[in-house]
This record gives C-alpha cells, sequence and structure tokens, in this order.
C-alpha cells in the first residue's frame, strides 16, 4: 500500500463526504416514493423497498471499511461507540471522547525511522488537545499490534509523555479553556526536571583511602604523644637554658642589597616573647622588604616608642642570650646584622642539621639547607610564612624552637658523643 498524503486523505475525504450527502437526499427521496407507493402500491412495493435498504446498508458497510485504512475506534472495555474518524484534521480530536480507544493503522510501506516518527507526532497531537496517550493504539494493516503495551509505555515515556515526571504536560485540571497547558507551569517542571538529571553522582572515598588516612592519623597521633611525653620529661632547669631567635633586616646601599637590623625577637622553650622590637637603622633605608620582613618606614623612625638605638638593642640581646643555647634557623645572618658572636657548643642551628638539608647535584652533592617554612610544614605539621603574607620574627622563633624539639634527643646525643671523642683526641 503506498504512503497517502494529507492533501490525498483531504481529497478522498471531501470526495467522500460529498457521497455521503448525495446517498442521504436519495434515501429520504426513495423514503418518499417507497411512502407513497405503499399507499397506493400493493405487496410488490414492499419487496422493493427491502431489497433497496439491504443494498444500501451493503454499501455502507464497504465505506467503513476504507475508512478503517486510516484510523478508526475499537469498542474496547471502556464501551465506547465504534466508527471511523480521519485524525489529521483538528476538529476530529476534539470530538473525541475522554476514555475512547483510538487505534491507528500504521502503513506498512514505511520504513521503522518513519513509522516512529508517525507515533511520535500522533501523541503529541493527542497531548495537545488534552488527550491521554494510553488509549492511543498502533496497529498494522492486519489489525495486529505493533507494540506490546511495556514497549508503548516506555516509547510515549521517552518521547515526553504524561507518564514522566519531567515531561511537562499537565493534566486536564490544569489546561487553558483552549486546551494548551499553561506554558509557565510546563517551563518550571522542565527546568525542575534538567536540574535532576544535572545532579553529579556522590563520590565516595575507597576504602583504601580511608584506611590509610587513619593509619597516618594514628602514627602522627603516636608521634605527638611520644614527643609530649618525652619534654615533660625535660626538668624545667634544663628547658629554661634555651632561647629562640630571629631576626628582620631591610635594605641598604644604592640598591638595597646591604642587609641591616631592623627587629629582633626572643622566645624561651614555651613560645613566650622574651623581646620583641624594632631597631632603629643609621643608615639610610633603600628598601624596607616589607613584603617579606613586614618592616614599615613609621616603624624604625627615631621617634617611635617600639623601635630601640641599635647599640641599646645589640647590648639587651647579648645579656638575654649569655650562657643560653640558642636555637635559630639561619643564625649566621641573624649574628652578622646583630654584630654579635655566640660559643660554637651553645649554637643550634636547624638550617646546618644535616638530617634537616638536602644534597644537590650529581651523585648526592653538596648538602644545602631548606627553607623553615618547608621544614616546619613537614616535621611539624605548622603552616608559617603564608604567601602573600610578610614573615613575623616572632612566629619564626616559636616555629624554629618546635622544630628543634622533635629532634632534640638525638641531636643531643650526636652533640655529647662528639665532644666525648675530642676528649678521648686530646688525652692521647
Amino acid at each position: 500500500m503506498p504512503w497517502i498524503s494529507k492533501k490525498a486523505k483531504a481529497q478522498m475525504r471531501s470526495r467522500r463526504r460529498k457521497k455521503e450527502k448525495s446517498k442521504s437526499n436519495a434515501k429520504s427521496s426513495t423514503q418518499g416514493q417507497n411512502s407513497s407507493s405503499s399507499n397506493s402500491g400493493g405487496p410488490h412495493a414492499d419487496e422493493e423497498h427491502a431489497l433497496k435498504r439491504k443494498r444500501e446498508e451493503e454499501s455502507s458497510g464497504s465505506t467503513s471499511s476504507d475508512n478503517d485504512k486510516y484510523s478508526h475506534f475499537d469498542a474496547g472495555e471502556t464501551g465506547a461507540e465504534t466508527g471511523a474518524i480521519e485524525l489529521s484534521t483538528e476538529d476530529n480530536w476534539k470530538n473525541i471522547k475522554k476514555d475512547t480507544v483510538i487505534s491507528i493503522t500504521v502503513p506498512s510501506t514505511l520504513t521503522s525511522k518513519e513509522a516512529k516518527k508517525l507515533r511520535k507526532e500522533t501523541r503529541r497531537k493527542a497531548r495537545k488537545e488534552g488527550k491521554d496517550e494510553k488509549f492511543i493504539k498502533f496497529v498494522d494493516e492486519d489489525g495486529t499490534p505493533l507494540l506490546s503495551l511495556v514497549e508503548q509505555e516506555g516509547e510515549h515515556e521517552n518521547d515526553g509523555g504524561s507518564g514522566g515526571g519531567d515531561s511537562g504536560v499537565t493534566s486536564d485540571d490544569e489546561t487553558n479553556g483552549d486546551g494548551r497547558a499553561d506554558s509557565k507551569q510546563s517551563q518550571m517542571k522542565m527546568e525542575a526536571g534538567r536540574k535532576k538529571r544535572k545532579v553529579a553522582k556522590k563520590s565516595f572515598p575507597r576504602i583504601n583511602q580511608l584506611l590509610a588516612e587513619a593509619e597516618a592519623a594514628k602514627k602522627e597521633q603516636e608521634e605527638k604523644d611520644k614527643r609530649k611525653s618525652y619534654e615533660d620529661s625535660i626538668p624545667s632547669e634544663v628547658k629554661a637554658q634555651y632561647v629562640a631567635l630571629d631576626c628582620e633586616m631591610v635594605g641598604i646601599g644604592a640598591e638595597g642589597k646591604q642587609s641591616a637590623l631592623a627587629r629582633v625577637s626572643l622566645t624561651d622553650w614555651y613560645g613566650e616573647v622574651i623581646l620583641d622590637t624594632f631597631v632603629q637603622v643609621p643608615d639610610r633605608v633603600t628598601d624596607f622588604r616589607t613584603f617579606v620582613s613586614g618592616v614599615r618606614a613609621k616603624d624604625i623612625r627615631i621617634t617611635s616608642s617600639n623601635s630601640m638605638e641599635l647599640h641599646a638593642c645589640r647590648k639587651k640581646v647579648g645579656e638575654i642570650i649569655k650562657n643560653k643555647i640558642l636555637v635559630g634557623h639561619s643564625l649566621k645572618n641573624d649574628f652578622a646584622a646583630l654584630m654579635l658572636g655566640h660559643p660554637k657548643h651553645l649554637i643550634r642551628d636547624t638550617a646546618r642539621y644535616k638530617p634537616f638539608m638536602r644534597a644537590s647535584g650529581r651523585n648526592g652533592g653538596k648538602l644545602r639547607p631548606r627553607k623553615l617554612r618547608d621544614l616546619v610544614k613537614e616535621q611539624v605539621g605548622l603552616t608559617i610564612q603564608k604567601e602573600g603574607e610578610a614573615h613575623t620574627s616572632v612566629e619564626d622563633a616559636k616555629a624554629t624552637m618546635e622544630l628543634y624539639k622533635v629532634v632534640r634527643g638525638q641531636w643531643e646525643k650526636e652533640i655529647e658523643k662528639l665532644e666525648s671523642s675530642r676528649t678521648t683526641k686530646r688525652k692521647r
């Protein structure tokens, strides 16, 4: 059977309507003649009238069978009336009752893609008129259903039918008077459906990752407990011997490359501040290095109450660190700025401690000091000298003392061994 276009169908409908109209006119005229002949005629007139009625019934049956080729109602369990209807016109959908089962014949000449497109357009047309898609049934030319109930429901849900939660089609009571759904409500439902689909799946960590994190946390806690117990075992008299030192410098000279003392900070074993003061620079400052040192011009002015004269500061620092074990990072630079010295056996420079140093070059190479920020983060777990923030000498002094506490036991044993070996050599 060839594919029939909409235009051809419309022509066929107009011809069929004219034919039915002429038949109805002829029928009314024959009834009038029969009534007159029955009044005037005899039994022969009755026989002719019955024969004509039989022929009309046969002709009407043939026209209904022709109409079934396009679309028709099936009298299913709903009890709807059977009859022929043209589904390609707009008025026919409005005349269909709500719970009427509609059977659509799909021509066998269509490809699977074309047949699917036809079914989709039919459902959309039904939804536009406020009809329920569940009462639409697609059959072939022999009347055999083309889709099972499960396949038909799945197809019309994928098409955006009334069965889907995010289809955007409203029910009869939500539609407007002209049969169209409220555009605002349908748009809101469609947006809600899109948001549901865009929700990403939650990612859960793997069991091995959780076990590794738990093991690392356990080891860290054990190290902290061990360190705390060791610190508690140290006498307070020994702790009182330790002082941490850190200094901040500014640049002097033509290019600001020469360093001058601008701030001094001293803390004890517990992190308490012993001394924290700015230092007046006698020379002209050409680079304050504020982004690193945190020192501003007003901090080191002679009129500032927070600053000390250089010689007074050197004298006070020398008195505090006398006979003390001095802890610091790159103390060589601090001593040069202070123009002070200290006994070597009382210096604990974390920048020169070999386990904290890093080898550079091929085959190990020369040991070089590491940054205090990296060592404190690695050994203690503290974050200092954050990016974009100026250094604080008090914070650096406290961090250096905490770094020393981690390795104090091993460091002091190494110093004792070194001193004992030196004494034995002297005796020989």
